[in-house]
């Protein structure tokens, strides 16, 4: 590649952040890093209607935890700041005018209830399309239907405007997409969208083309919700810039629902139950919080992994990829075209995986944090750190670290009886005085040690040592779960484990 790869992440501030869109982050970010490029985040906030209070920081917030960090951006610099297009306004307005100098865009004085009955009049006879386009332009109120003289006297007399482009009919746009291969548009199916807003700010369509330029983009990758969009920008470069200055596109499928019947939306997420955003997000003006993959014991690791084989795989049968190997294998050519459906159990697998794979110390703060906010207080690290490794193979988020480790804290309060009672006879009684004296003398509190003892008891006694471990289990744990039991006791120590026995027979007692 003969310029330097420069890609970017444009969202828009309006809410929380999709995993379609953390999606997008990631494929920019691995086209980037693979051939030693910049990855530039540009805040697209032109529609200040929608601009919500708190989202940029989230969004940021969102990237540093996946670890996708942008070479520029708001928060990072750069030289090719501002990186917030409202900061960037001024500079909108002289693209805008050298297209209508050209005769490729146009002033629109058209109010809302003339584009209104625009519509209407065309729903009444029957139009397929309510669009303004090449159609009905010449009966609206702009400048290609008034004499010039018109024209300047609405704008010098502070009548509200819009810059429209002119979309010629009957041309074919043709463009090469890296993905979907070679693609073309009827422009008779275009509309002359508004490039500029009666505020002086640009639209989307007006203001991602100028910016793509000015920062010298290489490559730009998006939803394909956009492709609609790319006649109108595939335009825009042409009367702009020139066509060979346009950046490589690429359009990315869809993530769908799990039944591959549509689009994957915060709704479905609701419906189904599991969560559609990066990190809880919390409605500035409902205080409504919505889940998010973070908060509910996803690790960045798993997260990243799950998102990247959504739509893509290197060719062969590999599942686990760490952001490295991702780098080093990503292709944007190797992106399905087809949409990806969403698969939540799946993406709890990953979790799993990952929970497995990594050392304790990448998350052993975080479940600090989840015991800490249960009222376990008083972790010693070194001892949390003994008991994630014993339960972390059962555990497939990070809140099961506390359903699986938690007795490992504090002694049971509730037994499993029904598990216990129909095993249980003087016999059972007497074993258990019987252990409890000899753990007593024990000096070397081991596994091992502990298990000898247990063992020679019930020969002696001539008891069955299966019943009686799970009867031990449910004195220590309160259930049938966790690790091995003689290593369950070696962990809690010679007191705890005392003090457990001695409790539960007091209540199999009464």
């Amino acid at each position: 590649m003969a310029n330097k790869v420069r890609v970017r992440f444009a969202p828009s501030p309006t809410g929380g952040l999709h995993l379609g869109g953390v999606r997008t982050v990631l494929f920019n970010y691995l086209y980037a890093k693979k051939y030693h490029g910049d990855f530039i985040v540009r805040v697209e906030d032109t529609d200040q209607t929608r601009w919500v209070d708190g989202a940029e920081k989230y969004i940021f917030d969102c990237l540093d935890w996946c670890g996708l960090v942008p070479d520029e951006s708001v928060l990072h610099g750069g030289p090719y700041a501002p990186y917030r297009q409202s900061e960037r306004k001024p500079s909108y307005r002289q693209y805008a005018e050298q297209l209508i100098q050209q005769g490729n865009a146009y002033y629109a004085f058209d109010t809302a209830a003339e584009l209104e009955a625009m519509r209407e009049k065309l729903k009444t006879a029957g139009s397929n399309s309510l669009q303004y386009d090449h159609h009905i332009r010449m009966s609206m109120n702009n400048s290609l239907r008034l004499l010039p003289e018109e024209t300047n006297a609405l704008i010098d007399s502070g009548t509200p405007y819009v810059i429209r482009i002119k979309v010629n009919p009957n041309e074919l746009i043709p463009f090469t997409d890296m993905i979907r291969g070679e693609m073309e548009f009827d422009t008779n199916t275009v509309d002359d969208k508004v490039l500029l807003k009666a505020d002086g700010m640009p639209t989307y369509h007006l203001a991602v083309v100028v910016d793509d330029h000015l920062m010298k983009i290489s490559h730009a990758f998006r939803g394909e919700e956009w492709l609609p969009s790319a006649p109108v920008h595939i335009l825009l470069w042409k009367y702009l810039f020139g066509l060979d200055k346009m950046p490589n596109w690429a359009h990315l499928p869809l993530i769908l629902k799990p039944d591959g019947n549509g689009k994957l939306s915060k709704r479905d997420g609701d419906r189904l139950g599991f969560p559609v955003y990066a990190m809880d997000w919390t409605d500035p003006i409902s205080r409504e919080i919505t889940k998010g993959f973070k908060e509910l014991g996803f690790l960045p690791e798993a997260f990243i992994n799950l998102l990247a084989v959504l739509g893509w795989n290197d060719g062969t049968e590999q599942e686990l990829f760490s952001l490295e190997e991702l780098i080093e294998k990503f292709s944007i050519e190797k992106v399905h075209k087809g949409g990806a459906k969403f698969d939540y159990e799946k993406a709890k697998w990953f979790n799993q995986e990952w929970i497995k794979k990594l050392d304790i110390e990448n998350y052993k703060e975080r479940v600090k944090e989840i015991f800490l906010s249960k009222g376990i207080s008083n972790i010693d690290d070194s001892y949390l750190g003994v008991v994630m490794n014993l339960v972390k193979e059962r555990c497939t988020l990070l809140p099961d670290f506390y359903t699986q480790g938690v007795f490992f804290f504090d002694s049971p309060s509730n037994f499993d009886e029904a598990s216990v009672k129909p095993k249980w006879d003087d016999s059972k009684k007497e074993y258990f005085t019987i252990l409890m004296n000899q753990l007593k003398q024990l000096e070397s509190w081991e596994a091992i040690s502990i298990e000898t003892i247990f063992k020679e008891i019930a020969t002696e006694k001539n008891s069955k040592v299966g019943e009686l471990q799970m009867i031990l289990r449910v004195f220590l744990v309160g259930s049938k779960m966790g690790p091995g039991l003689f290593i369950i006791a070696e962990t809690i120590g010679k007191l705890n484990t005392l003090e457990r026995i001695e409790y539960a027979l007091k209540v199999f007692e009464a």
